[in-house]
């Protein structure tokens, strides 16, 4: 089984985070959550955005970005940034891939980007427009690297409640 890990560093609004830990519990990914945090993990807003998802949750806090990559020696690192040079959708996630996403109001660290620039990735908007929200720009990095790799584990087709699909 393939290992998808979403790492936010330093997030602030718990709604964005609690959208994101249900994606990454309805997906199978890993949620890393980098310290330090603009609210606490037990604020209401998050729980709700999360709402009965937190159960099929996995996730680990870390003290800041230092302790995340002391402990995360063996994955492959995808950095997503307005700042890149390169399309999310024209680079190859490897397993054991850490779709990493910064701050909402300044994104991660120059210097990272820089230091990284091959695995560093944007998502195309027009020019006037600064981001996208951060869970949505999670989404779609978690589902593309999904649609790469398969869906594996993924139930890919649903039922009607009142209909049958088959005539």
């Amino acid at each position: 089984m393939s290992s998808l890990n979403i790492v936010l560093v330093e997030p602030e609004i718990p709604q964005n985070t609690g959208n994101i830990a249900r994606t990454c519990a309805a997906t199978g990914a890993r949620l890393h959550l980098v310290e330090p945090m603009g609210f606490k993990v037990d604020d209401k807003k998050l729980k709700r955005a999360g709402l009965d998802y937190w159960y099929l949750l996995d996730i680990t806090y870390y003290e800041n970005l230092n302790d995340f990559f002391n402990k995360n020696k063996d994955g492959k690192f995808y950095y997503f940034s307005t700042k890149a040079n390169h399309v999310y959708s024209d680079i190859t996630y490897s397993d054991n891939a850490y779709l990493v996403f910064g701050k909402e109001t300044k994104g991660l660290p120059e210097k990272l980007l820089y230091d990284n620039p091959e695995t560093t990735v944007r998502i195309p908007m027009i020019s006037d427009a600064r981001s996208l929200n951060l869970s949505n720009s999670v989404a779609i990095g978690v589902y593309e690297v999904l649609r790469q790799w398969n869906f594996p584990a993924l139930q890919e087709t649903g039922n009607l409640r009142e209909y049958s699909w088959n005539k």
